[in-house]
């Protein structure tokens, strides 16, 4: 624990004992903003961010971290005063020989690129659900959820989902449309998940502006079964993945 010391308050001269606060430096070592007792105590008339920090030297590992300005109110008349602190500088001056400075923090890893996506032929509305499928996995969404193969897929749009996920595929020869892609959009709202859509035949044009004006990734897929990034929001979610 840090020793008490006297401070005397400008405003009514009466000497008040102030024991420094003790901080925990991120290695485990205590660390005590040193006081210039040689300087003038000044009142606190204005807060501002600047002087409610002060940047304090770890004896130990050298490590420089913002804290807390010492700060103390008077006892007889209520000031508050900023107990003036050794500059960094002074600190360095200060530190124990044997103290290094902090190793700087590593950069965050990149994460690892993700493989080519292998396609699968579409010959089938069930191919075309299972191409889907494939590629929300290979974007990193997890678990995503197919239809029963032993049950006959409907003749609209196929439901997938997943943990933070709602996708419909469509395996029609028509173009998807407006209330498709509202559907889709209400369903991710509801459930507080994204929502894709994936076309055979591709989108009316009313269905492409709505979709940008919700933020949809659309995709369209052929028959090699490769889907391609239709709009801005699709080529988004290529690029930054799940």
């Amino acid at each position: 624990m840090a020793e008490a010391v006297p401070v005397r308050c400008p405003a009514c001269r009466r000497e008040n004992g102030y024991t420094p606060p003790v901080f925990p430096c991120a290695c485990g070592s205590p660390v005590i903003p040193p006081l210039d007792l040689t300087r003038p105590v000044l009142p606190l008339t204005h807060r501002t961010w600047t002087d409610s920090w002060v940047l304090v030297r770890c004896g130990n590992c050298g490590r420089e971290s913002e804290w807390p300005h010492p700060e103390l109110g008077c006892g007889a008349c209520g000031t508050v005063v900023l107990v003036p602190v050794h500059a960094v500088r002074e600190q360095e001056a200060e530190a124990p020989a044997g103290a290094q400075p902090a190793p700087a923090p590593l950069p965050p890893a990149a994460p690892a690129p993700r493989p080519a996506f292998r396609p699968v032929t579409i010959r089938t509305a069930r191919d075309a659900v299972a191409t889907a499928a494939l590629y929300l996995r290979w974007l990193g969404f997890r678990d995503v959820r197919q239809p029963d193969a032993t049950r006959p897929l409907p003749s609209a749009a196929v439901d997938l989902r997943a943990p933070g996920l709602v996708a419909q595929v469509d395996p029609t020869t028509a173009p998807a449309g407006l209330r498709a892609v509202e559907c889709v959009w209400l369903n991710g709202l509801t459930a507080s998940a994204k929502s894709v859509y994936f076309a055979l035949a591709g989108y009316t044009e009313d269905a492409r502006s709505r979709a940008d004006e919700l933020g949809i990734p659309l995709f369209v897929m052929d028959l090699t079964g490769m889907p391609q990034p239709l709009n801005d929001p699709a080529d988004t979610l290529v690029g930054t993945g799940a």
